[in-house]
């Protein structure tokens, strides 16, 4: 999101703190055609993970302690591990019980299943097996326990619970072991199912009320998402704890800006402002050094991937996901379904996008720490927020399509600016395909000529 009037410095680019970021298996899986002009593009190739930014790449460096090769190669091995997770989540169904990466350049991809059956089909992708005994649905159905129990009795003393995949259990992270253990009784489950974390630290929000040069409202300082539209009007993504609908906003430099269309929270934390034409959406956002990174798609990470972070605070910063689906019992309230990360931030971040390469994830919620001593952040996946609200996400494709509405019907056919599930059917030139990692449909991202998304059935 960038001021028409600011076309230089650091005030160029409102998006940069705004849109933040500151980025076959035989028999069981089909494998996409091969056009005869040659080789199809690799996942790598087509979601633009081997072109990454400067600033993307310098900040993985510092912050993961990385070599620039290892940097590069790594967003390249996550763009490539995402497709071979997807497709075999497709194969083993019900009996898949979550992926993850591992090693210094996310070099080995790790799958889980409950069935020994499964170790060569798993092997056959170039994945590591882990045989388990809880599928990711039973672990589920054991967090919704939780979340169910949550509406009704105090989380003062456990403001934290997760599907933790690379351990196969469901964590509460508690003030003290008996405040856990009434948590769990309260939802009916038995203690044995669910691993407890004792800590002293408690999540907290990131908006701050001393000011700052991202946005502002009612007195408050958030930092702008990425840039949307919807229809003609133009706007930015943001957190829901950051202004009620119908709040004004104000820019970095204090003109007028917009207005919050909708707000959710707590429950979700997202919002989205139309602004005035005195501001512009754009695909870039700000990365170290006033750099700009710019936003291809909305293609969600795997646990253990890169992750960068920008905001209004303490700028750019990078780490890694540790796991999606996080419940987080804030002061304010209880927000499901954010993603936990090793990314730092402070108060004034709230707000600010966080990206995989050049893939938006979503937009910073709350945390612990800071980024003087580091600290744990949780973020509100970009994808349900555009559903949610029937929102575009800015990219670098010049036609931005209409929002598709969204519906759960089986085999719909494509259609770009539709959010996407893993794991959803649909139709397209006469051909049925399922999804293969979560994003939002872009008109260059077709299925017939993106096997990175799309497996034909």
């Amino acid at each position: 999101m960038v001021h028409r009037h600011a076309v230089t410095g650091r005030r160029a680019a409102l998006s940069a703190i705004g849109a933040l970021v500151a980025t076959g298996v035989p028999s069981a899986v089909a494998a996409e055609p091969t056009p005869a002009a040659g080789p199809p593009p690799t996942a790598a190739q087509r979601l633009g993970a081997d072109r990454p930014s400067a600033p993307v790449l310098r900040a993985m460096e510092r912050d993961l302690g990385l070599t620039p090769a290892q940097a590069s190669r790594r967003l390249v091995d996550e763009a490539e591990a995402g497709t071979r997770a997807g497709r075999l989540r497709n194969a083993l169904g019900d009996r898949f019980a979550g992926a993850w990466l591992r090693g210094t350049t996310s070099q080995e991809l790790v799958v889980a299943t409950t069935d020994t059956a499964d170790v060569v089909t798993i092997k056959s992708q170039g994945a590591k097996a882990a045989v388990v005994k809880k599928s990711l649905r039973d672990l589920k159905a054991v967090k919704q326990k939780l979340d169910a129990a949550a509406a009704r009795v105090s989380t003062r003393d456990t403001p934290l619970w997760y599907v933790d995949v690379p351990a196969n259990r469901v964590v509460v992270q508690a003030g003290n072991k008996a405040a856990a253990a009434a948590f769990v009784k309260a939802a009916g489950l038995d203690g044995k199912s669910v691993g407890v974390r004792v800590t002293a630290n408690r999540p907290r929000l990131m908006a701050d009320v001393t000011g700052g040069d991202a946005y502002y409202i009612d007195g408050a300082r958030c930092s702008v998402g990425f840039s949307v539209t919807k229809g003609e009007q133009e706007g930015f993504a943001s957190a829901g704890h950051c202004g009620k609908q119908g709040a004004k906003t104000t820019g970095f430099d204090m003109t007028e800006q917009g207005t919050f269309q909708a707000s959710m929270f707590p429950g979700k934390d997202m919002s989205w402002v139309a602004v005035n034409d005195q501001w512009k959406a754009t695909p870039n956002v700000k990365g170290e050094g006033d750099q700009k990174v710019e936003i291809t798609g909305s293609v969600q990470a795997l646990v253990g991937a890169a992750v960068c972070r920008s905001g209004s605070t303490t700028g750019w910063h990078c780490g890694k996901v540790e796991q999606h689906d996080t419940s987080v019992s804030y002061a304010e309230g209880t927000v499901d379904g954010l993603t936990q990360t090793t990314v730092c931030a402070e108060p004034g971040d709230s707000g600010g996008p966080y990206v995989a390469g050049v893939q938006a994830q979503g937009v910073a919620s709350g945390g612990t720490g800071d980024c003087r001593s580091g600290g744990t952040t949780f973020f509100q996946p970009i994808n349900p927020l555009l559903r949610e609200f029937g929102l575009i996400l800015t990219t670098a494709e010049a036609d931005p399509p209409a929002p598709a509405p969204q519906d759960n019907a089986a085999a719909q056919p494509w259609a770009a600016g539709r959010v996407y599930e893993a794991g959803a059917t649909v139709s397209h030139a006469g051909v049925r395909y399922q999804c293969l990692q979560t994003h939002q449909a872009q008109g260059r991202w077709a299925p017939t000529g993106t096997p990175a998304l799309w497996q034909r059935m």
